[in-house]
């Protein structure tokens, strides 16, 4: 088996996002019978899974044969108060907790936790559903080497993962990597938009603007080349290309754009943090 485990994985919540990472850790040798499932009313593509793998799933838990070696926290942040408790009176003094709700910081779960468990915090985005997701953790003192590796082995079951130090960049990670596939959805939307405006059909527009930003997605995580060079490398001087950059470009205007966005996202994070 890939996973050293010394209990199950529970899983506190199995909708989109913990359905995906579930999928993925058997995909990567976690076996079914590992895997305990604490939702109430999981949606239909989780149930689908639950029954194609024989995994169990309670709403709840009274007790366990031995304590869950992690604890995968996937619940809305707002309701992680209220059921979160049920799964924590569960936990052995190794079991390592790992959260994946935005805005939920390393303390609010060591308050409802013994003092000293270990937790790893999580931002993971929508891509993970496809394998192909970018999750960027921290985590509290009390998490050892050897769980670190854990969180990691299992976060790359959905894609790649990177750590900080700081906590407080969680909020500037949301706002790039968590929230980011929101923005390159709305730029495929203005890219479609504007081919119409230049005669194209809504539908030829639509196709043109999704196939190229997911094949240059596709093209940037497989070369090694830096983004700046991959640009210059499709840019004739005195080109078309060169003249749509010349207005995209113009004053940073792009840049200036990204910059106040993510900004705005990075302090909505730290508003919703303080709650």
């Amino acid at each position: 088996m890939l996973f050293d485990l010394k209990g199950p994985v529970l899983c506190l919540g199995a909708g989109k996002m913990g359905g995906a990472l579930l999928s993925g850790l058997m995909e990567r040798g976690l076996e079914p019978k590992l895997i305990l499932i604490q939702d109430p009313s999981p949606p239909d593509e989780t149930k689908a899974l639950i029954l194609e793998r024989g995994l169990r799933c309670e709403a709840s838990f009274g007790a366990l044969e031995a304590a869950p070696a992690v604890i995968l926290a996937a619940v809305k942040p707002q309701v992680m108060d209220q059921v979160f408790p049920s799964v924590a009176r569960l936990a052995g003094p190794d079991t390592l907790t790992v959260s994946i709700a935005a805005g939920r910081t390393l303390r609010s779960f060591e308050d409802m936790l013994a003092a000293g468990a270990p937790v790893v915090r999580a931002m993971p985005n929508t891509p993970a559903a496809i394998g192909h997701g970018m999750t960027v953790c921290c985590a509290n003192s009390s998490t050892s080497a050897s769980q670190r590796d854990l969180a990691t082995g299992l976060l790359e079951a959905v894609g790649k993962v990177a750590w900080v130090e700081d906590e407080t960049l969680m909020d500037a990670v949301t706002a790039v990597s968590g929230s980011g596939p929101a923005y390159v959805f709305h730029l495929a939307e203005c890219m479609a938009e504007a081919g119409v405006a230049a005669g194209l059909e809504p539908e030829l527009a639509a196709q043109l603007a999704r196939q190229t930003i997911a094949g240059a997605g596709a093209l940037l995580e497989r070369s090694e080349l830096p983004a700046d060079q991959l640009r210059r490398n499709v840019t004739s001087p005195g080109g078309t290309t060169a003249a749509a950059l010349d207005v995209l470009m113009d004053e940073q205007a792009m840049c200036e754009l990204f910059k106040r966005a993510i900004l705005a996202a990075n302090k909505r994070g730290q508003e919703l943090a303080r709650g």
